[in-house]
């Protein structure tokens, strides 16, 4: 497989995401992104065992420690934050240290925060080893910890110094994780991209096996539309917003669930076809686009109905908090159709919760 690079072009500083299968193999890449000699490699106990040798021989030479913290997203929190920060200092990490995160969204949010805190700020490094990580939380500097009121509530821009996506490792990424991740890849088709929705259609057999070339294929085109909006609008004052469609939703689903309930791939699928309905509700799109996206999701194994849990009411609740919504009225992304979303402002709560009353419901979210 041909490594694939592209850039994420800031005004003050761009970074390079390189994608391909054995990338953990060629230390030069990430050996050129360390401008220090103190490392701290963050990972979990699930995926350090897999891979952190691998990094670790990377940056041979230099002076580097290990922090593994446990797997889930519950642990993505202050206290998480703030072991990392106390393993910065027994490693007496100064200003020109680098924080690597090795593993999925959570070790990258936490990583990149507490980077971006430390001494006001270092050097990080993003190895994303889950789906959702690659094509989404691993580009674009988004960082960040959640509160028990809700989700990354506290949190900071901080750019990357480089991203590596080594598809070999999806290879030991379990079935529920792999297709959690395809959510967030349907996203990009689903919001500005609708050729590349329709490749999706056609594909969904290949993704769904993990055709590595496919796999590849789509985090390439992925990562080129989140790098583009990323390079535009970074710090989300108009135009990025939109790569939160389903994610207001998604966020108040898995609050609910407490992070543990559905994982957040899973619940952006949910939120996604949530927000086509409420579209489809107002008359800015049609129903037929909203089911076309519901069976494309379904397709690729993700879960569309509103688990039994997660009431109309509650649900508005926590994304007035999600959103600062003003009054009655709420800020979301819906669309005009596949492949055009847009922010709406100013949407009734009431015409929200209608819609969420309709929509199809599980018995309850299924638990990791």
């Amino acid at each position: 497989m041909k490594v694939q690079e592209l850039t994420v072009a800031l005004a003050d500083r761009s970074y390079p995401i390189r994608i391909g299968a054995g990338l953990l193999s060629d230390p030069a890449p990430l050996r050129r992104a360390i401008g220090g000699r103190q490392v701290l490699l963050l990972s979990n106990t699930t995926v350090a065992p897999l891979y952190a040798a691998k990094v670790e021989a990377a940056l041979a030479g230099l002076r580097c420690s290990t922090l593994l913290l446990p797997d889930g997203e519950r642990h993505k929190s202050i206290e998480s934050a703030s072991l990392i920060w106390q393993a910065l200092a027994e490693l007496g990490a100064q200003r020109n240290a680098t924080l690597i995160a090795l593993g999925g969204g959570v070790i990258g949010d936490m990583g990149g925060f507490a980077a971006a805190c430390w001494m006001r700020g270092i050097d990080f490094v993003q190895i994303p080893t889950t789906l959702l990580a690659m094509v989404d939380s691993s580009v674009g500097g988004k960082t960040g910890v959640n509160l028990a009121q809700g989700k990354n509530l506290v949190g900071a821009f901080w750019q990357p110094r480089l991203v590596l996506a080594d598809i070999a490792t999806l290879r030991t990424l379990p079935e529920r994780e792999f297709r959690a991740g395809m959510a967030e890849v349907v996203k990009y088709g689903a919001l500005g991209d609708a050729e590349f929705l329709a490749w999706m259609e056609t594909n969904a057999p290949g993704l769904r096996q993990r055709d590595e070339d496919l796999v590849a294929e789509a985090v390439l085109r992925s990562c080129q539309h989140k790098a583009a909006i990323v390079a535009r609008d970074e710090r989300e004052s108009g135009e990025r917003a939109l790569l939160n469609f389903g994610h207001t939703y998604g966020h108040a689903l898995e609050t609910i669930g407490q992070y543990q309930t559905l994982l957040h791939g899973e619940a952006i699928a949910i939120g996604m076809v949530m927000a086509a309905r409420l579209s489809a509700r107002l008359g800015w799109a049609d129903a037929a686009d909203a089911e076309r996206l519901r069976q494309l999701l379904e397709s690729l194994g993700l879960p569309t109905a509103r688990p039994a849990e997660a009431s109309p009411q509650r649900m508005v609740e926590l994304m007035r908090l999600d959103k600062k919504s003003l009054s009655d009225r709420l800020r979301l992304i819906l669309w005009r159709g596949v492949g055009r979303a847009e922010i709406a402002d100013g949407v009734d709560a009431a015409e929200i919760e209608a819609c969420l009353a309709e929509h199809p419901c599980a018995r309850s979210a299924a638990k990791p």
